[in-house]
């Protein structure tokens, strides 16, 4: 039962090092805390700034800030008009290069 249990934890080890080497190789400047707190910063003024123009569909975008300054929007919006004030707000925020929006708008079934 011990070798059984040694076996498997070995073998998903073996599987799972790729991809914490690749995890790891992916955030190398993530290392340093101001690149870091930078992202983050971009992240939470965007964030605030659609919280308060669109509380209600707020929570259905997602906000990511890459160490480049590249914002990254996804999710769903009501509207169309809602989308490309979210894109907007993004553009509009200090320290943003650029904005990618994989925004849609929500289907009610």
């Amino acid at each position: 039962m011990k070798t059984k249990l040694a076996t498997t934890c070995l073998i998903i080890g073996t599987l799972l090092a790729p991809v914490a080497a690749y995890a790891a190789d992916s955030d190398k400047d993530r290392s340093h805390p101001m690149t870091y707190v930078k992202d983050s910063v971009i992240t939470t003024k965007i964030k605030a700034k659609l919280a308060a123009d669109h509380p209600g569909s707020m929570k259905h975008i997602q906000v990511d800030t890459d160490k480049d300054g590249v914002v990254w929007l996804t999710g769903t919006a009501n509207t169309q008009e809602e989308i490309n004030q979210a894109i907007a707000t993004a553009r509009n925020t200090e320290g943003v290069k650029s904005v990618w929006s994989d925004l849609k708008i929500k289907m009610d079934r």
